[in-house]
């Protein structure tokens, strides 16, 4: 895709024209340039596969027709969701917390999934995180302001950033206006009435965001074509690998039940009847929020793992092709699985009635054991994955 930007002359605004809508699948079937895309509902990876394409680098997608068959790679989405461990993750903190999905959860090191998608995409980056300019004593705004005014306006390349609409998940930065007092771009949360306040819009439906410091909480710069392109062979491997280290490590961040035992800690969380004996509902809510999240997590992120695997298993890099695609089996059967812990409780979606749906114990009881066959399923596709690396 070509580079454009709109450009005052005063240096007062830069906007990055054509950049690829991102936003959750419901949001993004309203709009033409986007409705022909599948879910993409994990904020970096769907990101990521926004600048690529704008930059000319897009890793392709069969389903809009831009597949490169010479790559091995017919879907850029999945290829990052592998990549960067994010097609294989589940994180359960002890209680009921909304910050489960974070992706960052793949690792104890919370910048490793960003190293791993910048590689992934062949690029040179850095993370620039405000809590750590503040510990050296940097005017920590002025500084983000610079950054992302260098790379809009000087490198053409949009910025991913966490926050600045919503909670901490990362969103594009396309453009800046008034000198970068105001930010443009895209995020994920810039329809929700419950994030939104104050957001204005470009035309092309880009938000605008002003008195954006206070929520923005880090960038992740993309720069340079890396010198040589990462082996292929290698770089599935590494991913591989890395999948099953997000699979077995049973414990992140000293509490969080990761991976395999994430299904136990959920499974266990949704007995505890005392938990549900309330009318108060936002308890209620919050419940069934925590609950449909890991059901998304496990759904979109199995179904586009099992993409990845079989894209692993077409092209010659090395591991036993047969063992991926028994892998890919496996996870496809975990994303239908969680149809039906959808339907259990009324549908897809999240509104009271299905979060009292959910504190029903016998609807609970129900879910338990479909949670525990997709633990299975887990285990046994992980297993795959370990002879296939032999």
């Amino acid at each position: 895709m070509a580079q454009a930007k709109t450009d005052t002359g005063s240096g007062d605004r830069c906007v990055l024209e054509g950049v690829p809508r991102v936003g959750f699948f419901p949001e993004q079937r309203q709009h033409e340039d986007s409705k022909m895309r599948c879910p993409e509902d994990v904020c970096l990876p769907s990101c990521l596969r926004s600048c690529m394409e704008f930059l000319g680098d897009g890793l392709g997608c069969r389903q809009i027709g831009t597949a490169h068959d010479q790559s091995g790679v017919f879907c850029g989405y999945a290829y990052l969701m592998g990549m960067t461990g994010a097609g294989f993750r589940l994180s359960w903190k002890p209680g009921w917390h909304g910050d489960n999905v974070g992706t960052y959860l793949v690792s104890d090191d919370p910048s490793e999934i960003f190293r791993r998608a910048l590689a992934a995409v062949g690029r040179e980056g850095e993370i620039v995180c405000r809590a750590e300019l503040r510990a050296q004593g940097l005017d920590s705004e002025e500084y983000l302001r610079s950054r992302i005014i260098e790379s809009i306006r000087d490198k053409g390349h949009p910025v991913i950033a966490h926050g600045v609409i919503g909670p901490p998940e990362e969103c594009l930065i396309t453009g800046y206006d008034e000198g970068g007092d105001v930010l443009v771009g895209w995020n994920f949360f810039q329809s929700s009435p419950d994030c939104n306040a104050g957001v204005e819009y470009e035309p092309c439906g880009y938000f605008r965001k002003r008195d954006w410091f206070s929520d923005t909480w880090s960038l992740v710069l993309i720069g340079d074509k890396l010198a040589e392109l990462p082996d292929r062979r290698k770089a599935f491997r590494e991913a591989v690998t890395f999948a099953l280290d997000v699979v077995r490590t049973p414990l992140r961040y000293g509490d969080r039940h990761n991976g395999l035992a994430a299904y136990d800690a959920w499974a266990e969380h949704l007995l505890r009847d005392e938990d549900f004996a309330t009318d108060d509902p936002a308890v209620l809510a919050l419940r069934l929020e925590v609950h449909d999240d890991a059901v998304s997590t496990i759904a979109e992120g199995r179904w586009y793992a099992s993409i990845f695997l079989a894209q692993a298993a077409s092209t010659d890099i090395g591991l036993l092709a047969p063992r991926l695609y028994q892998a890919a089996a496996c996870y496809a059967r975990e994303h239908d699985l969680m149809w039906h812990v959808w339907r259990a409780v009324g549908g897809v979606g999240r509104s009271l009635e299905k979060a009292r749906i959910l504190a029903d114990p016998e609807v609970r009881r129900r879910i338990v054991p479909i949670i525990r066959e997709a633990r299975a399923n887990d285990e046994e596709a992980a297993n795959h994955l370990e002879a296939a690396l032999a």
